[in-house]
């Protein structure tokens, strides 16, 4: 006699590729900043913007951070999909993958003088959007956020916040000048 037991729930399941689950979340934040900014001007950088940091390339020849943007947007944009273990802890961990998520921005940012911008999305979470807290002064008292310490001066302070809420700043406020494309 033959028993008749379905063993296929145990089976476990096909890990989903962390450089495909990088890669489709920045198209989905490419759409969502070429929708919000009506352009197409926002793309993936090739080698998903460690091309220059790998690559021997003349500066102007050089691309930062995860998405090409339009040339007077004001920020260069990392995206973060996943790292499902960081919770509200590793915020006050200075070895934490935020933390270095927001090193490699603000170096990246650096180089080439512009500001930085952390796009964040654990899985089944909000979207977020980590950025330094100067470059949210002028946000109107309606859109929530949250400040994080990071460093140990004022400078190291950096605010949290939904995407959706980042994107109701007026638009001006995103590009160099004040004007878009």
């Amino acid at each position: 006699m033959k028993d008749n037991f379905d063993f296929s729930a145990l089976k476990k399941k096909k890990r989903k590729n962390s450089r495909t689950k990088g890669n489709t979340f920045e198209r989905k934040v490419c759409g969502i900043l070429n929708e919000h900014f009506n352009t197409t001007d926002f793309n993936r950088s090739p080698g998903s913007g460690a091309f220059a940091n790998t690559h021997k390339l003349p500066d102007h020849l050089k691309v930062y951070g995860d998405l090409l943007t339009p040339l007077n947007f004001k920020y260069i944009i990392e995206c973060k999909k996943g790292y499902n273990k960081e919770g509200l802890g590793s915020l006050f961990n200075k070895k934490s993958d935020v933390y270095n998520f927001i090193k490699q921005a603000s170096d990246d940012a650096r180089k080439i003088q512009k500001k930085w911008i952390v796009i964040f999305q654990q899985d089944r979470k909000d979207t977020l959007a980590i950025l330094p807290h100067n470059d949210i002064l002028s946000i109107s008292a309606g859109i929530k956020y949250h400040f994080v310490m990071f460093g140990d001066d004022m400078e190291g302070w950096n605010v949290i916040m939904k995407l959706e809420d980042l994107l109701k700043l007026t638009t001006y406020e995103f590009w160099i000048g004040g004007k878009s494309l």
